[in-house]
C-alpha cells in the first residue's frame, strides 16, 4: 500500500513539473550545457544564467539591507500612526 502512494505521490510531482514547463525549462538548460563547445568551469553558474538569475549577488548584503529597511518601516508606520 506505501509503495503505490509513494508512485502516486511522485507521479502526482512529476505531472506537477511538466504542467508547470520547469521539465522542458530544465531540459533546454541541460542541452545547452551539453552543446556548450567549451564547458564552463562552473555548471551552476551557467545554469543560473541560462535562467536569466544574476550570479554576482551578495546575499548577506541584500539581507541586512532588508532587515535596515524593514526596521525603517516599522519606525516610519509608528511615526503615521502617532500622527
Amino acid at each position: 500500500m506505501s509503495f503505490q502512494t509513494t508512485e502516486s505521490t511522485k507521479e502526482e510531482f512529476r505531472k506537477y513539473l511538466e504542467k508547470s514547463g520547469v521539465i522542458d525549462q530544465l531540459t533546454r538548460v541541460l542541452v545547452g550545457l551539453y552543446e556548450e563547445p567549451e564547458k564552463p568551469n562552473n555548471a551552476i553558474d551557467f545554469i543560473k544564467k541560462y535562467l536569466g538569475s544574476p550570479t554576482d549577488i551578495d546575499v548577506e548584503k541584500l539581507k541586512i539591507e532588508y532587515e535596515k529597511l524593514k526596521d525603517e518601516n516599522i519606525r516610519l508606520n509608528k511615526q503615521v500612526d502617532d500622527l
